[in-house]
C-alpha cells in the first residue's frame, strides 16, 4: 500500500478574500453595550444561524477590532438585519472615522437592554452562549431571547465587494450600452491615476509585488486561456492597484469600476491578445517601485490611449 502526500499551495490572502466574496451574504449591524452602558456597534456580514433547538446564531469579529473588548465583556448582543434602503447605515457602522455611530440613528433599547435599530428587516437580542477563538477572529454564539420583524423590504446583500443592488444596476447599464467608452476612460484615468499616486507614497513592497503578479497573469492568459481566466487576471491588476493606494473611499469606487470591467468584458467587448500593451503595464510597476508617481500615472494614461488608438474601440484598460 502506498501513501500519497498532497501538495497544498499557500493560500494567498487577497485571492482568498476575493473568492469568499463569490458567496452573497446579508448585511447586519451587531450592537451591544460597553462596560459603562454606552451603545456600540459595527457592520458585519458573518452572521449565521446555528441551531433551532435551542435558537442559536453566531457572528465573527476580528481580533484587531477596537470593539472586541466591548463584546468580550458583554453578556448580550443584538443582530440587526439591514434592508437595501439602509446601505448608508451599513457604511456608517463600518467606518473607523465616525466616533459616535449612533448619532442621528433611530434606535431603542430592547428587553435585554441591547440597542435595536429601527426599521430593520429583523432584529434578534441574544445572550452570549459561547465564545471561541478562531484564527484572527473570535466567534460569538448567542442564544436568541427576543426577536422582532420589520418592513417587508428587500434585504441588503453584499456580493463580490459591492452591494448587490449596485452590482445589478451596473450590469443593466453595461448591457444596455449606456456607459460610453470616453466616460469610462476618463473615470479610469482619474481614479486609478490617483490611486497610483497614493500607492507611490503608501504601498508596501509586497503590495507592489501583488500588482506585478497580476501583470504576470495577464501576460500568461492569452487567447488559449478561458475568458474567465482572462477577466480574472485583468480585474486583479486594478484590484491590486486599489489595495496599494490605502484609501477606503477610493477602494469602494474601484470595486464599482471592477464590476463594470467584468461586465463589459463578459457581455460587450471582444477581447483579443494585445502583447503590445505588456511593456506599459511593466512600466507602471517599475514606476511604482521607483516611487515615481508622475511616471506611473503617465504609463496608465498611455495604456488607455493605446487601447483606443490601436483599432480596438471597444477595448478595456484591462484588455489583454
Amino acid at each position: 500500500m502506498t501513501s500519497t502526500t498532497l501538495h497544498r499551495d499557500a493560500i494567498e490572502p487577497t485571492l482568498f478574500r476575493q473568492l469568499l466574496g463569490c458567496f452573497p451574504t446579508g448585511v447586519a449591524i451587531i450592537t451591544t453595550r460597553t462596560a459603562d452602558g454606552q451603545p456600540a456597534g459595527l457592520t458585519c456580514n458573518s452572521f449565521s444561524s446555528v441551531s433551532l433547538e435551542p435558537p442559536l446564531v453566531l457572528f465573527s469579529l476580528r481580533k484587531a477590532s477596537s470593539l472586541l473588548g466591548a463584546f468580550a465583556e458583554a453578556d448580550a448582543f443584538a443582530i440587526n438585519i439591514l434592508s437595501e434602503r439602509q446601505d448608508a447605515l451599513s457604511s456608517r457602522f463600518a467606518s473607523s472615522k465616525i466616533a459616535d455611530k449612533f448619532e442621528g440613528v433611530a434606535w431603542r433599547s430592547g428587553p435585554l437592554g441591547m440597542p435595536v435599530i429601527e426599521d430593520c428587516l429583523a432584529s434578534f437580542e441574544c445572550s452570549v452562549h459561547a465564545r471561541h477563538e478562531a484564527g484572527d477572529h473570535d466567534v460569538f454564539i448567542g442564544e436568541v431571547k427576543h426577536m422582532s420583524g420589520g418592513p417587508a423590504d428587500q434585504a441588503l446583500v453584499f456580493y463580490k465587494g459591492a452591494y448587490m443592488m449596485l452590482a445589478e444596476s451596473l450590469r443593466t447599464l453595461v448591457i444596455q450600452g449606456r456607459l460610453g467608452s470616453a466616460d469610462l476612460d476618463e473615470a479610469y484615468r482619474t481614479l486609478y491615476g490617483t490611486l497610483l499616486r497614493l500607492a507611490c507614497e503608501r504601498a508596501a513592497e509586497g503590495e507592489i509585488d501583488a500588482i506585478e503578479a497580476a501583470v504576470d497573469g495577464i501576460e500568461r492568459h492569452q487567447a488559449t486561456e478561458s475568458l474567465d481566466q482572462r477577466i480574472e487576471s485583468a480585474s486583479r491588476f486594478f484590484s491590486a492597484i486599489a489595495a496599494a493606494g490605502h484609501n477606503e473611499a477610493l477602494t469602494l469606487m474601484a470595486q464599482t469600476m471592477t464590476t463594470i470591467l467584468r461586465e463589459r468584458m463578459t457581455h460587450v467587448i471582444r477581447m483579443r491578445p494585445r502583447p503590445d500593451l505588456f511593456p506599459l503595464r511593466r512600466k507602471v510597476v517599475l514606476c511604482l517601485r521607483r516611487r515615481d508617481a508622475d511616471g506611473a500615472a503617465a504609463a496608465l494614461d498611455e495604456l488607455i490611449t493605446k487601447l483606443r488608438t490601436g483599432g480596438d474601440a471597444a477595448a478595456e484598460p484591462g484588455g489583454q
